[in-house]
C-alpha cells in the first residue's frame, strides 16, 4: 500500500524520525525577572538558544495547583476542575485540598497532556507534577512517582536522564518534572531575599546540568521547556486581615481562606436573602484592604458558574493578605494569587531541535502551552480546550531546518 508516494512502513519510519521528545520542567514560584535579578546564567543560556517569553501569565487565581493543571490541560480552572489550592464544592459538600485528586480523581474533569500522549501510543513520565499520580480517565503516565517533598533534587534530574536513556520501545517522549524550592523560599522570606537568591542559583545549576546531560548523554534530540506557575510578591504582617474579625456566621457559611482571596460558600440551608445580607455587610466595611469581586470581574477572569464558584469572593492586593492564624504567628514574607500583574508572571523558555530562536516573545497566558506541546509530540487533540495553538505555533520549525 502506498501513502504519499512511500510505502506504509517507510511512512511510519519517517514519522518516527520526525517524532519529537519534550521535557517540561516547572520551577514553582520562579518570577519572570529572577533570571536577571539573581544571575541565573544557565537558564539564560538555554533561553538564548531558543526562545523566552517576557512573562508567562497565570490563570486566575495565580496559585500552584490551578496553574499547573492549566499548563498541562490548556483549560481554565473552571473547566479542568481545580479552581484553587483549596476550595469547597457545594454539590459534593466536600473541601478540596492540594493533591486530593490522587485519592479521588473525580475532582479533575479534564485530559492532561500525559493522558493525551498515552491514549495515542506515546509513553509519558512525570516526576511530581501536581496531580500527576491521579488516575485520571482511568490512566496514569507510564512512569511516575508519588509526591514526596524531601526527594533529593539531584535524584529527580538523574531519573529524568535515565528515562531518556531507556531503550526506544520503553522510552517516554514526554517527561515533566517539578521543583518547589524557589516557591518555598519566596513564601518564607519574600522574593527579594538572600534565601530566594540561593534557591535560584541552586536550581540554575541543576537545570544547567540537565541541559548538558541531554546534549551529551541522550542519543536523540530533546526539546526542553522551562515554565513556572506564577511569580511572587512581598506581603507584610502589618497589612494582614484577621478573618475572625469579619462578620461571617460560620453556621450559615463555609469559608476557605486562600490567603489572597477569601472564598465564602452558603451552607445547604442558607437562604439567598442571608447571602445577600452578608454581601451588604461586607460591602459596608470594604475599604482599601479588601474588596468584593464583582460578577463582571469574575466573568472577565473566565470564572464560570458551578458548585465550586463561591457566592462571595473577597480579594486583596499586595502587601495585604488574609490570615486565620493567631496574630503572634503573623510574619512578613511572600505570596501569590493576586490578579494578573507583572510580579505574578512566571517564566516560559523553550529550546531544542524543533524550537526557533525568537527573542523576545511577548508575554502570554499559560493555557497555550498544551496545544504547543501536543503539536511538538504530533498528538491530536481529543477534547475542547481554551488554549490556542496559533499563539506558539510560530516557534515550531521543521527538525533540522534553521
Amino acid at each position: 500500500m502506498l501513502v504519499a508516494g512511500v510505502t506504509t512502513s517507510s511512512a511510519q519510519e519517517q514519522q518516527e524520525q520526525q517524532a519529537q521528545t519534550v521535557v517540561m520542567i516547572s520551577i514553582d514560584g520562579f518570577r519572570h525577572d529572577y533570571i536577571e535579578m539573581y544571575d541565573a546564567k544557565n537558564i539564560a543560556a538555554i533561553a538564548a538558544q531558543g526562545t523566552r517569553a517576557e512573562g508567562l501569565i497565570p490563570v486566575y487565581p495565580a496559585k500552584t495547583f490551578p496553574n499547573h493543571i492549566s499548563i498541562v490541560t490548556g483549560q481554565y480552572p473552571s473547566n479542568h476542575g481545580i479552581v484553587d489550592n483549596r476550595f469547597f464544592d457545594t454539590e459534593r459538600q466536600q473541601k478540596y485540598q492540594m493533591g486530593d485528586g490522587v485519592k479521588d480523581s473525580t475532582w479533575l474533569t479534564t485530559l492532561p497532556i500525559w493522558n493525551l500522549a498515552e491514549f495515542q501510543g506515546v509513553k509519558a513520565a512525570t516526576f511530581f507534577w501536581p496531580e500527576s499520580e491521579a488516575r485520571i480517565n482511568g490512566r496514569t503516565p507510564s512512569y511516575y512517582f508519588n509526591y514526596s517533598k524531601p526527594a533529593p533534587y539531584e535524584q529527580r534530574i538523574d531519573q529524568i536522564v535515565q528515562w531518556l536513556q531507556l531503550p526506544k520501545a520503553a522510552r517516554p517522549r514526554l517527561v515533566t518534572g517539578y521543583f518547589s524550592l524557589v516557591d518555598t523560599m519566596g513564601h518564607r522570606f519574600g522574593p527579594e531575599s538572600e534565601e530566594v537568591k540561593e534557591a535560584v542559583s541552586y536550581l540554575d545549576e541543576l537545570i544547567g546540568d540537565l541541559w548538558q546531560r541531554i546534549q551529551n548523554d541522550v542519543d536523540e534530540p530533546v526539546n526542553l521547556i522551562l515554565v513556572s506557575d506564577h511569580g511572587m510578591t512581598q506581603i507584610t504582617a502589618a497589612e494582614m486581615i484577621d478573618t475572625a474579625q469579619l462578620p461571617i456566621d460560620e453556621a450559615l457559611f463555609t469559608v476557605v481562606n486562600a490567603q489572597t482571596r477569601l472564598l465564602i460558600y452558603p451552607n445547604q440551608d442558607t437562604t439567598e436573602a442571608q447571602t445577600e445580607a452578608l454581601r451588604e455587610q461586607l460591602a459596608a466595611i470594604q475599604d482599601k484592604t479588601f474588596t468584593i469581586e464583582s460578577e463582571q470581574q469574575l466573568q472577565a477572569l473566565n470564572v464560570s458558574p458551578g458548585p465550586r464558584k463561591p457566592a462571595i469572593i473577597l480579594g486583596v492586593d499586595a502587601p495585604a493578605s488574609f490570615a486565620s492564624r493567631p496574630k503572634e504567628q503573623w510574619r512578613d514574607g511572600g505570596t501569590h494569587g493576586y490578579h494578573s500583574r507583572r510580579d505574578m508572571d512566571g517564566i516560559f523558555i523553550a529550546a531544542g531541535p524543533a524550537i526557533k530562536q525568537q527573542q523576545p516573545l511577548p508575554r502570554f497566558q499559560n493555557i497555550h502551552i498544551y496545544p504547543f506541546m501536543a503539536e511538538l509530540l504530533n498528538l491530536e487533540l481529543m477534547t475542547p480546550i481554551d488554549g490556542d495553538l496559533a499563539v506558539l505555533h510560530p516557534l515550531i520549525r521543521a527538525t533540522g531546518n534553521p
